[in-house]
């Protein structure tokens, strides 16, 4: 029987082995579930959709109004879309419309924040509300992002967050913490085999500018 999750738990937890125990619910009642994945560019995206594919119909949803410049967000999304191609793995994809004035609106007074902190946390929030709002106007079983999958991402405060947006739109959210089972290393060698643009920054004006390089 499926867990259920108090939204905002915040009781220490192992997202990647909740992920193994519902997968393992679907495989053995032999039934698949839809999916609305949010993915911030192809290489974080690469993993998570090679590991859930044979388990869930999945649709990727590109929103990022994080980030710093429309070409950056058009090369991005790009890149998703010829790895999707490319890869022949069963997804379907929505690009959203760039938007940058929804990430300053959040961001406000928290530009001088540093990396991993409370604007990262209203970003990460901004993401997950308009994932799970869509995922609940077009009927899907469940929602999650791929931002998980990075060492640099706070998994336990994206599957909080996302627990707590799923609750709002009464549609469930996928516990997940990607970076586990060696998926980032699986990420950058899928990256390599199909010569994806691996960006040195999240996206936001403010991580370019932390960048050492």
């Amino acid at each position: 029987m499926e867990k259920k999750l108090i939204p905002g738990n915040r009781e220490k937890r192992n997202y990647a082995e909740e992920l193994d125990t519902l997968i393992g619910e679907l495989k053995a009642s032999g039934r698949r579930s839809s999916l609305l994945l949010h993915a911030c560019c192809a290489p974080c995206a690469s993993y998570p959709l090679e590991y859930l594919s044979p388990y869930f119909d999945i649709t990727v949803f590109f929103y990022n109004p994080n980030m710093d410049s429309a070409q950056e967000y058009i090369r991005r999304s790009s890149e998703l879309e010829r790895f999707l191609v490319e890869s022949k793995l069963p997804a379907k994809v929505i690009i959203r419309e760039y938007d940058p004035d929804s990430f300053y609106a959040i961001s406000r007074g928290l530009e001088g924040e540093p990396e991993g902190g409370e604007r990262c946390f209203k970003c990460y929030g901004l993401r997950l509300k308009e994932t799970a709002r869509l995922a609940a106007e077009k009927g899907f079983d469940y929602f999650a992002t791929t931002l998980s999958i990075s060492p640099h991402k706070n998994a336990a405060k994206l599957n909080e967050i996302g627990e707590k947006v799923g609750f709002k739109y009464g549609v469930k959210h996928l516990p997940a913490d990607f970076k586990k089972h060696d998926g980032f290393k699986r990420s950058i060698e899928l990256s390599m085999q199909y010569g994806l643009y691996r960006q040195s920054y999240c996206g936001c004006v403010y991580s370019k500018e932390d960048d050492p390089a």
